[in-house]
């Protein structure tokens, strides 16, 4: 156990502590996928304190933990996320800017990255969830990324559409293996998706798996740390080769 997680467990049983002594609701700032497999790995220490995770939508992966609920604390306190919409000033001279351009631009500002959760780009506008104390800076603050002069705004709504973005594929593997589906998901050899799992990289339904001979089930989400995330649906029968079909949504 690295120094990181070993600082991160003792900061979540602390945080436990506090909610379950005083009643209280408890937040953690947004946590990465490496961080959440950390804590579902100390749940069963952590039972006696109600936790739910979220991250400003169901589909989000960077999340938050609250500690507490109405049965411990006597009331009800949300989530303190925050939606930001970025968009250009003059829409037609803006850039298509990737995940990177916003997050860099961001970081350029001095955030800490535990303020700042999914970013989820619609064509030339993007959606950042952030901590509502954070949220004020930022729409302040941030004015440009790359060459592009952005405006931001608390988010009225956020699309469905910007949320929910998924993209059915159906490969064709020798069996529903972990490995073997993430291979054919991103275009890679068998040993390279095994070399992922070898270096920590894969996570099913934020938990670390190390097991890369694994069988997927229906529903499993899988996020591979620098590629992307995607969703088992279901096998689709076998070709005539004795390959099997399977189908996966890919989040855009």
């Amino acid at each position: 156990m690295d120094t990181d997680e070993t600082l991160l467990r003792k900061r979540l049983g602390e945080l436990a502590d506090k909610s379950y002594n005083n009643s209280q609701y408890i937040f953690t700032g947004f946590l990465s996928a490496a961080e959440l497999d950390t804590y579902y790995r100390m749940e069963r220490e952590l039972s006696y304190v109600p936790v739910t995770v979220f991250g400003g939508t169901a589909d989000c992966e960077r999340v938050m933990l609250r500690f507490g609920s109405v049965e411990l604390c006597g009331y009800e306190e949300a989530f303190p996320i925050q939606c930001i919409e970025i968009s250009p000033l003059v829409e037609k001279f803006g850039e298509e800017l990737g995940h990177r351009d916003y997050l860099g631009a961001l970081m350029n500002l001095g955030i800490e990255r535990s303020t700042l959760g999914d970013i989820i780009i619609a064509g030339k506008h993007a959606f950042l969830f952030c901590t509502e104390k954070m949220a004020p800076y930022i729409i302040e603050n941030l004015d440009q990324i790359r060459h592009t002069n952005v405006r931001c705004r608390i988010a009225e709504k956020i699309p469905e559409s910007t949320v929910t973005r998924l993209e059915r594929r159906t490969v064709q593997v020798s069996a529903a293996r972990a490995d073997s589906i993430i291979a054919k998901v991103y275009n890679l050899s068998r040993s390279e998706s095994v070399e992922f799992f070898r270096a920590k990289k894969v996570f099913v339904n934020g938990r670390l798996n190390e097991n890369n001979g694994g069988q997927l089930k229906p529903g499993d989400r899988v996020t591979v740390r620098g590629f992307g995330r995607f969703q088992f649906v279901a096998a689709a029968g076998e070709t005539r080769k004795g390959k099997l079909n399977v189908e996966v949504d890919i989040f855009c």
